[in-house]
């Protein structure tokens, strides 16, 4: 599979680079305070030694325009897409290494369905900070990872005891999380709705 730069063209379709974050300090303490497995994937939505640093302000004020926020971490290892996510509201991502995300756009969902044909790969570099915009498609990274999570405060914690009424209700899996799975996978065993088509990429041999 082709893997982007974050700096291509094509990635502005999905996100952008977000100048001026003090990506050392949250590195430094993101690396004291998760583990990162090499068989599996650990998500935390919010970390109160990441949400004290300094930079959270910069990051409510000036990317979120004052919005509360969470900072959380995923790390671990993995290679394969499995579902897809979205969230209202943008998430922003940084790693420790160098890492790669695949994305596609909630614009390539037809009739409940997505083909994973439809999915990018995009390599983000050390210390880059990245925004994947609210209309863009992801799940976990991939490779062997530590990233910085920054969401809409209370995204990813439980969700609304809800009857559903509409057909998007059926992908609410978490608190502003709507998850599409591909059959082949964990999620879809655990109940998510499955509407991933196509193979569930696997980008091992493209990471080597």
């Amino acid at each position: 599979m082709k893997i982007y730069d974050v700096t291509d063209a094509v990635f502005s379709e999905y996100g952008r680079i977000v100048e001026g974050v003090d990506t050392a300090a949250l590195l430094e303490k993101l690396d004291e305070v998760s583990p990162c497995p090499d068989d599996s994937t650990v998500y935390v939505p919010d970390v109160k030694e990441l949400d004290a640093l300094p930079v959270f302000s910069f990051l409510q004020d000036h990317v979120y325009g004052g919005l509360p926020i969470e900072i959380g971490y995923c790390s671990g290892t993995n290679t394969r897409l499995n579902c897809l996510e979205y969230h209202r509201g943008c998430e922003l991502n940084v790693a420790a290494s160098s890492f790669v995300l695949l994305l596609a756009r909630v614009q390539d969902i037809k009739d409940g369905k997505i083909d994973s044909s439809a999915v990018k790969a995009f390599r983000v570099p050390a210390g880059v900070a990245v925004i994947v915009y609210e209309t863009t498609l992801h799940y976990a990274p991939c490779g062997h990872f530590k990233v910085i999570v920054v969401l809409p405060k209370g995204t990813n914690e439980a969700k609304p005891d809800i009857k559903a009424a509409t057909w998007e209700d059926g992908l609410l899996w978490a608190a502003n999380k709507w998850l599409i799975a591909h059959p082949d996978t964990a999620e879809a065993a655990a109940g998510a709705y499955v509407g991933i088509t196509g193979c569930n990429i696997d980008i091992a041999e493209d990471l080597r």
